[in-house]
């Protein structure tokens, strides 16, 4: 597991290779809380082009990211979705709160 960040027009870029589970997620929490703090970003993208799995250990993840940038007024958005991933964050409900967009570019020019 591995968590790279690109920052963007003060949005940024959160790439997570691999699965975000109860065995990972106190560790990217802790990775993207980090970067946060460090670049104070507008908006978050999540990457999730290498992400195979995700339980509700990392459906947790994503929503603590996504209130912690809402408190200050930022958005959330996630891309590069792939389709197990996107069932489960059907089923949870998170595409309530927080957009997909095909790719980078695309949340990029929306967010």
């Amino acid at each position: 597991m591995n968590v790279g960040f690109d920052l963007v027009n003060n949005k940024l870029i959160i790439r997570i290779d691999g699965d975000i589970d109860h065995h990972t997620c106190e560790e990217i929490r802790s990775k993207i809380d980090n970067e946060i703090m460090k670049r104070n970003p507008k908006s978050i993208i999540f990457d999730m082009k290498n992400v195979n799995f995700m339980d509700s250990s990392g459906i947790g993840v994503i929503i603590g990211r996504y209130k912690l940038i809402m408190t200050s007024g930022g958005i959330a958005a996630m891309v590069n979705v792939k389709p197990q991933i996107k069932r489960v964050y059907e089923i949870c409900g998170l595409k309530k709160i927080i957009p997909v967009y095909e790719n980078e570019k695309q949340a990029l020019e929306s967010i």
